[in-house]
């Protein structure tokens, strides 16, 4: 049966898919605290400056339609093949969902709330990180939770252009008619996401309720 033959294959190849798992999270992860930083700041970014918003959300979500594989076709010629041009790409990727959100959640704040402490003499940076960002906090982890899932799945085109990851173990499926093979890694990467999502859901509802503390405080 096909159940036992995964079954088989984890007990037998574990250090293999242990390696790929490793360097599936190297790859995503990089790209994820590539994404979310630059996300973060070109959100803040246009949520302070309102004229540049309808430009940067065009030109991030214009990328973001360009197919996977085209776009390590473009980067090819520039980085070469490899981790790289991987991490590179799924940077670009993840931008969108990182603009888009912290953009929507500081945009969304009643602005008497921050003419409010505006008025009480808080300063510009006072009002971005006691005011706006945790209000805005809800709606950017939701964003980091979608983006956090999307780069991990994607992750495993990696292996295409001479990268590794839990798509190494998906291509040869792929390519030696391997089913369980295929089947397996794309089981783990599965498991990946779910994991790292309930891990941030967690560390979410850790922020919102020490946030609330401190509001009651």
């Amino acid at each position: 049966m096909l159940l036992q033959e995964i079954v088989q294959l984890f007990a037998e190849r574990s250090g293999f898919f242990l390696e790929c798992m490793a360097e599936h999270l190297r790859i995503s992860g990089i790209s994820i605290l590539l994404a979310t930083a630059i996300g973060l700041s070109l959100g803040i970014f246009i949520s302070e400056r309102k004229k540049t918003s309808a430009v940067v959300l065009a030109v991030t979500s214009v990328v973001y339609t360009i197919p996977s594989i085209a776009l390590l076709g473009f980067l090819i010629p520039v980085s070469g093949i490899g981790d790289v041009t991987a991490i590179i790409a799924l940077t670009v990727y993840a931008l969108l969902p990182m603009v888009r959100g912290t953009y929507t959640g500081i945009s969304s704040i009643d602005p008497a709330i921050t003419e409010a402490a505006r008025g009480m003499g808080s300063t510009d940076f006072q009002l971005l990180y006691k005011i706006k960002l945790p209000l805005a906090m809800p709606v950017i982890i939701s964003a980091l939770r979608n983006m956090l899932v999307m780069t991990i799945a994607l992750t495993g085109i990696a292996a295409f252009i001479g990268a590794g990851g839990l798509g190494v173990a998906i291509y040869r499926g792929i390519t030696t008619n391997n089913t369980a093979m295929t089947i397996a890694g794309s089981i783990l990467v599965a498991v990946m996401a779910l994991l790292l999502d309930l891990l941030v859901g967690k560390i979410e509802k850790h922020l919102l309720v020490k946030w609330k503390m401190k509001k009651e405080i």
